[in-house]
């Protein structure tokens, strides 16, 4: 087997791709049977304990005629689950799990589901949380995690550990990596996390520690590659839902009314595609992936005067992302970066109020104009995950404490097609998942919608 995280191995009619093992680098891993198959409460059956033969496939839909090419072999990940033979021994095992980043629905469940996991499924006990994110590691001492103290997280929003963005330092976090005595680390978090967690990954490899590394990706806008889904989205658009309805009852209550609504995602826009799909009431959706422009034949402006004049009112949702490269900058402002060292955002929708308000003025001065501007940002990510997000976040943190203990490092787990595998980090924290403008999901925003394709004429 190849020893690099990204390579490929092909079997007979697959490319399975490679995910790094502890023996890849420390070939004298010893095995311990896995204590599930003694557990009580568990009944083992054929095909309980999966097999290195176990895969998922990266695509499920084909198109036979050959129009579109499809990977030949098809590409495969390794299906994530538990294995018969582990490679800790959990008496000897030091778990640690940090949040970093901005705050999701669903953190805290996963952070429950690591540590009751960890400890009911394979009886390790020494399990500690990082506050305040990577820098957690060499700022503070780490808090000693049990089942009891965590019973109760996923009815909580945000998280317990607290957050951070940025205080990636490689040196220092993998030196108290090693003087703390941790074997299993648990990372959570986005696309950055992510690519910090591949660093850690390669650097404890370098070092030939035994030292297991996953990741769990969390962004609430969606935007991770290759996964289904991340965890906490379907959360953001019921909550979205809610700020829509608002809106859409202050614009049909005024003359001319028109109920704006910025929700999340600097990338992408899949909160605000299904939150479009799902409400109904919306009138225009506009995300990052798609240019649109204000003045002039088959702009926005155009578009909503003749929605006024046949509705009496209009509903608009605008990604936070959207629209950025229309919106006027200073010098200061076009140089200006985060803690994280991505672009600062200007507010699309205090922007896009303010250019509504004054285009209503110039045009129509004797008429009634109302607008409502919500923005429901962090109520949305603040707040505890919804039941299918729960179940979501179980199912993601037993899949990482099963791959961790079987051996498997530097990897992510997510489903892929309604399963879950486990993939190598470094492709995730290269993968985007931006909306595709030219498939099915995005032709039905526009066939509930009736919006303008903003093609200047």
């Amino acid at each position: 087997m190849a020893n690099s995280s990204s390579s490929t191995i092909t079997i007979p009619n697959f490319q399975l791709q490679h995910i790094t093992h502890l023996r890849d680098y420390i070939p004298q891993a010893q095995t311990h049977p896995n204590p599930l198959a003694f557990n009580p409460y568990f009944q083992t059956f054929p095909g309980f304990f999966l097999s290195q033969t176990d895969i998922v496939l990266r695509h499920n839909a084909l198109d036979l005629s050959g129009t579109f090419p499809t990977p030949t072999p098809p590409l495969a990940y390794t299906r994530a689950g538990p294995r018969n033979r582990i490679f800790f021994n959990p008496t000897h095992v030091h778990a640690a799990v940090v949040t970093c980043g901005g705050l999701c629905p669903g953190m805290n469940t996963v952070i429950r589901e690591l540590v009751v996991g960890l400890w009911e499924l394979y009886g390790v006990h020494e399990i500690f949380g990082i506050k305040a994110g990577y820098r957690g590691f060499y700022s503070y001492e780490p808090v000693k995690l049990n089942p009891k103290m965590v019973d109760d997280w996923h009815k909580r929003g945000g998280t317990v550990l607290e957050t951070s963005r940025g205080g990636f330092d490689l040196q220092k976090i993998v030196d108290a990596i090693q003087n703390h005595g941790f074997n299993q680390l648990y990372i959570i978090g986005g696309d950055g996390t992510m690519r910090g967690a591949v660093e850690i990954f390669e650097e404890l490899k370098r070092r030939k520690l035994y030292i297991s590394v996953v990741g769990i990706p969390k962004t609430v806008d969606n935007d991770v590659g290759i996964i289904d889904r991340s965890f906490g989205f379907q959360t953001a658009v019921e909550m979205a839902q809610q700020a829509i309805n608002a809106a859409h009852v202050e614009a049909v209550s005024a003359v001319n009314g028109i109920g704006l609504v910025k929700l999340m995602g600097r990338s992408t826009g899949h909160i605000a595609l299904h939150a479009t799909l799902s409400s109904r009431d919306v009138d225009c959706c506009l995300i990052p992936e798609i240019d649109f422009f204000l003045e002039g034949k088959g702009g926005l402006f155009e578009f909503l005067e003749d929605r006024l004049k046949e509705m009496g009112h209009a509903v608009l949702v605008v990604a936070e992302g959207a629209g950025q490269d229309i919106i006027p900058r200073t010098e200061s402002q076009k140089a200006e970066k985060d803690e994280s060292g991505n672009p600062v955002f200007l507010d699309v929708g205090v922007w896009l109020k303010s250019e509504l308000k004054n285009w209503w003025s110039r045009d129509h001065p004797n008429e009634l104009f109302t607008i409502k501007y919500i923005d429901p940002t962090y109520m949305i990510r603040a707040v505890p995950a919804n039941a299918t997000d729960n179940s979501y976040c179980t199912l993601l943190a037993h899949s990482a404490i099963h791959g961790v203990m079987a051996g498997y490092t530097g990897f992510v787990c997510g489903p892929i097609n309604g399963n879950y595998a486990y993939i190598p980090v470094d492709e995730v924290a290269k993968a985007k998942n931006k909306v595709d403008t030219r498939d099915h999901r995005w032709s039905w925003v526009r066939s509930v919608s009736n919006q303008p394709d903003f093609i200047k004429c």
